[in-house]
């Protein structure tokens, strides 16, 4: 193999910390599989579908906090890779992509997997970087080297996100027999160094002074990975100040005191008309909750948002400052100068959460069966060091409405599409020896099935399938549940059945329709195994649109009876 910089490309990557690659077969890709799979500091896997594999990396990534490398051959391979690398721009998990290209003067030739390869994932990664095409002096190979240290520490400091490299590679792509792959003796590597930003101190006089105007204010986290320095400073606000904290589950900062099951009563003009608060401020990432953002937009509440980087998101459409800072420094100056907040709107809060509390368990309880009551069952069962991974739709939602999770809980919510659940659990899966317990919906499992065409056990993997042959959301939706073309064009109906991809990929296999099945399929579903274990939940849509409007109805009615 006569391509020295690739070589040196993942002796660097070793060098800097990499120890993750996920690859796709292919032969423009040959020479970059075959020196990651001989680096002995770097674990290499290798998984066909290429979708499937940047959701891989995208688990792996996210799990060990750390870029993961992608590789994968020329042309539509490369495509493949773009819903993943797009999850990863928005969730801000770094990716090392590296795609094989031909030669420049071959592109647009009609030479055979050809695309136009540079920028092609456009503003979804952080930078784009061109390899050379030839290396015929030094300089070439010490640009090579310098765009390889460039792009990894980019991925890592923040926001951290995928970067981009494509390599344009000329035969011959294999090494001779018995040619060992040695990196230059010179080879040179940087890092950088990223110091904990937090505001001067001029600015915490004007933000103290800012501060003694508000009363009632609203800390509201968004989706980021569990961070026990928060949940205490976030449960001191609370205890000592009377903050109010809205957590969904996917901020993983659902700490004692903190309200989770707001949706039940935000979109409801008479309970939520003596909650508005004067001040939101929030950090991390996005929401899932819907009637908490129109909540705040129609509101037109104050907010500040914290974020130790460029960039402005006015999710409540009222951003009134930016903090350029660490959450944890922020968080720990309000727990140091703020006063102690209106009582009365922090005991209206509480109120409706404790009310919940108490009436939704009896109400779930008497309901009829379905995905609603069944996760309701299987929840408090999942181990607490068990990783939850979430498809979109309803199972995020499901999860939402029944209140505070202890395990960790992740769900593709940079682009919230259904794409890619299986993958990102399976990379997740590779990266612990904990559960990691999948809930989804039937097409999001089974538009990713790929997930586990694989040659890897994950005997950790617990999936939760509520397969109700359609796509159920739709139902709910005010606009497709009206029409006429609802069961066709919109809920997509599909008869199919994971008893047969149990089979194929040698899983443990459950079924449950009624309450008893389940709770019998629940025995024994965490003890330890050698192979992964699904147990597949089958309803009818319709009749999950009815409980849950049901439940719905009955508890507002409930809790207007008691706040009245």
């Amino acid at each position: 193999m006569s391509i020295q910089a690739i070589v040196d490309l993942v002796a660097i990557c070793a060098k800097k910390g990499v120890r993750n690659a996920v690859l796709s077969p292919g032969s423009r890709c040959a020479p970059l599989t075959i020196a990651f799979a001989r680096h002995p500091g770097i674990n290499t896997r290798t998984i066909s579908d290429e979708r499937s594999a940047a959701f891989v990396a995208l688990g792996l990534a996210q799990q060990l906090k750390e870029p993961v490398v992608l590789v994968c051959t020329s042309g539509s391979a490369a495509l493949n890779y773009f819903p993943a690398i797009a999850e990863a721009f928005f969730q801000e998990i770094p990716l090392f992509v590296l795609t094989a290209d031909r030669p420049p003067e071959w592109i647009d030739q009609w030479d055979g997997q050809t695309i136009f390869q540079p920028e092609v994932y456009g503003k979804h990664v952080k930078k784009f970087f061109q390899f050379p095409d030839s290396f015929e002096t030094k300089d070439q190979l010490w640009h090579a080297h310098r765009i390889v240290n460039e792009a990894i520490n980019l991925s890592t400091n923040g926001p951290q996100g995928p970067v981009h490299i494509n390599i344009p590679l000329r035969e011959p792509f294999y090494p001779k027999k018995d040619e060992q792959l040695i990196p230059s003796s010179d080879l040179n590597v940087f890092t950088q160094i990223r110091g904990e930003k937090r505001l001067a101190e001029s600015s915490l006089q004007l933000l103290q002074k800012e501060l003694s105007k508000y009363q009632r204010i609203l800390i509201v986290p968004g989706q980021q990975k569990p961070n026990p320095t928060y949940q205490k400073v976030l449960e001191k606000l609370i205890q000592e100040k009377q903050v109010v904290v809205v957590s969904d589950c996917i901020s993983n900062l659902q700490v004692t005191g903190s309200i989770t099951l707001h949706d039940h009563w935000l979109g409801n003009e008479s309970l939520s008309k003596n909650l508005k608060p004067d001040l939101v401020i929030t950090f991390g990432k996005s929401l899932i909750s819907k009637p908490l953002k129109l909540f705040l937009r129609k509101h037109q509440v104050e907010h500040w948002h914290i974020q130790p980087y460029e960039g402005v998101k006015d999710t409540f459409q009222h951003l009134t400052q930016i903090l350029d800072s660490e959450p944890e420094f922020i968080l720990n100056f309000l727990l140091e100068k703020l006063p102690t907040q209106n009582q009365r709107f922090f005991e209206n809060w509480h109120r409706l959460e404790q009310k919940v509390q108490e009436k939704l368990p009896l109400i779930l309880e008497g309901a009829s069966f379905g995905e609603y009551q069944a996760l309701h069952k299987i929840l408090p069962l999942i181990p607490t060091n068990s990783i939850i991974h979430l498809a979109n739709s309803m199972a995020v939602r499901y999860v939402n409405f029944l209140g505070k999770r202890n395990q960790e809980v992740n769900c593709n919510r940079g682009t919230s599409g259904i794409d890619g659940t299986n993958s990102t659990a399976v990379g997740c899966a590779l990266a612990t020896s904990d559960f990691v317990t999948v809930i989804t919906g039937d097409l999001a499992f089974f538009y990713d099935r790929n997930a586990f065409w694989n040659n890897y056990e994950i005997p950790n993997l617990r999936i939760i399938l509520l397969n109700n042959h359609a796509g159920g959301i739709f139902r709910l939706i005010e606009g497709p549940k009206e029409q006429a073309e609802l069961e066709e064009y919109f809920e997509t109906h599909q008869p199919l059945s994971a008893k047969y991809l149990s089979q194929e990929f040698s899983f443990d296999y459950f079924h449950a329709k009624n309450l008893e099945e389940l709770e019998k399929s629940l025995e024994g579903f965490y003890e330890t195994s050698s192979k992964p274990k699904l147990l597949e939940i089958e309803t009818e849509s319709p009749k999950n649109a009815a409980i849950l409007k049901s439940i719905k109805e009955m508890l507002i009615s409930k809790l207007g009876q008691d706040m009245e």
